[in-house]
Formats: structure tokens, C-alpha cells, sequence
């Protein structure tokens, strides 16, 4: 339930989740070896690609050089974790270019105190990006054996982040409302449960479209309670290309 992560434009598995800290980030307590590994790689990805293309807020850029995302790719691709594009994972999946991941946090601007939700795990490297940011960070992954590489990756370098394997179509009703959601994979309309899911002022980012036809990135800012479309803010941010949303709930 990942997306290929190619703009045309702009752009039940538990870890814990919660850091007490002054921040109340879903950030490692402690720093891990590979925080420190390949560095300027980062640094570079960062001045050189992201910030370059636009995407300007200093905490999305900061986790951006924080995360290491040449963790969350298999070994036979790592040498490339830095460049601007996706890479293969497993499962017939890839993990998203840098700055589509670092565009789409920025859309949805993360705070140190809120709640969190991904759909579309993947690798993990969203949700990591995400515990940099959030308060607290839910994610579900469609496809199993990808929901355990995602755990497996996030639980070594010390993550929090609360993982469920299913259709994200319905959300996480038990842990709503969200400050924030950033959906992986493009269904062909949104679904009516996360926007039901989202907490006054809170900010949804999502790709809308056919597999084989034109999609939009959207970001919707839930201006009052309710279902009716006035009650949302809509915003076209780009034309993107994502892998098809993965589900039974949300066939048409």
C-alpha cells in the first residue's frame, strides 16, 4: 500500500508510541548507530533536492536529515537510499522519493503534540519521518509480510509508532480524531471515513485518481464539524502518478 512516489508536478503490530519528553515526539529515546551513519548524504539530499524544490519549514527539513533512509531499503539498493527517486522494497512495492515524503509532511505541517495517522506503511520511512514530527503516530499497511519488514525497521532504530496490518480504507476509529493524515496510495475518491476521522483544523493529504488515469494530490483542512463538503477546505497541490489504494472496504 505504498506509491511509487513519481510526481508530474510538485508535488495488530504495536511498538509503543508515546515519548515523554519535552517535545512529546514518537522520536527514538536514544540515538542509534545509524543516526550517525552517512551524514552528509543527507545533508546534501536535503540542500541539494528538497529544500531546492521548494519545501522551505526547517522541522520537516530537519527530519529529513534526521531519518535514516538507507535503513529502510533492502541492502541491494541502499548505495542509491539518497538519491531523489523510489526504490524497490520487496512485495512489489517501492519506497517514496525524498521529496515526495518530505513535500506531503510539509502539506499536512505536523505538530510536536499531535496525533498522527499513515496509510500506507510500506518500508516505515514515512511513519519515521512522521515520529520526528508528531506526538503520537499511527500507521496500517495492507499487505503483511511489508507490515513486519516496516515493523522491523522502525522497532531497530527505536520508533514508536503504533502499527496495524489491514484496509486503511475505515481508518483507525478507535484512535481518532487526527490531527494529521497522509495516505500512500490513490483510491479513486477519498474515503469518507478519514475525513470523518479528522479533528477540527485538521489536515488530510491524499492522492485522488484511476490507476491508468490522471490523479491529483489534495489536501483537505476540516474547517467545521460534519460531513458536508463546506465543511472542508480543498486544495489541488499537484498532478502525481501513485500505485492503486489496496482494499476491500473501498471498491466502488
Amino acid at each position: 500500500m505504498l506509491h511509487l512516489g513519481i510526481a508530474l508536478g510538485l508535488l495488530a503490530l504495536n511498538l509503543g508510541c508515546r515519548r515523554e519528553s519535552e517535545r512529546g515526539s514518537a522520536e527514538p529515546a536514544a540515538s542509534h548507530a545509524a543516526f550517525s551513519e552517512r551524514q552528509d548524504a543527507r545533508d546534501h539530499m536535503v540542500r541539494e533536492t528538497i529544500a531546492e524544490r521548494g519545501v522551505k519549514d526547517p522541522r520537516v527539513l530537519a527530519a529529513m536529515r534526521r531519518v535514516p533512509r538507507h535503513r529502510f531499503v533492502p541492502p541491494m539498493v541502499a548505495s542509491s537510499a539518497y538519491t531523489d527517486r523510489p526504490l524497490p522494497i520487496g512485495w512489489g512495492q517501492t519506497i517514496s522519493q525524498p521529496y515526495i515524503v518530505a513535500a506531503m509532511t510539509e502539506a499536512v505541517a505536523p505538530g510536536s503534540g499531535e496525533r498522527c495517522l499513515e496509510i500506507g506503511t510500506g518500508s516505515g520511512y514515512q511513519a519515521a519521518v512522521l515520529a520526528e514530527l508528531c506526538g503520537r503516530v499511527y500507521s496500517i499497511e495492507y499487505l503483511p509480510d511489508l507490515a513486519k519488514f516496516a515493523a522491523k525497521n522502525l522497532g531497530a532504530l527505536g520508533y514508536r509508532v503504533e502499527l496495524r496490518t489491514g484496509d486503511g480504507y475505515a481508518g483507525w476509529p478507535e484512535a481518532q480524531p487526527f490531527d494529521v493524515i497522509v495516505v500512500t496510495a490513490a483510491p479513486e475518491r477519498v474515503p469518507a471515513p478519514l475525513l470523518d476521522q479528522l479533528a477540527l483544523g485538521g489536515r488530510l493529504v491524499i492522492p485522488v485518481g484511476p490507476e491508468d488515469g490522471a490523479q491529483e494530490l489534495v489536501l483537505y483542512v476540516r474547517r467545521q464539524p460534519g460531513r458536508d463538503p463546506s465543511s472542508f477546505e480543498r486544495r489541488s497541490l499537484a498532478e502525481v502518478r501513485f500505485v492503486p489504494f489496496l482494499g476491500d472496504l473501498g471498491t466502488p
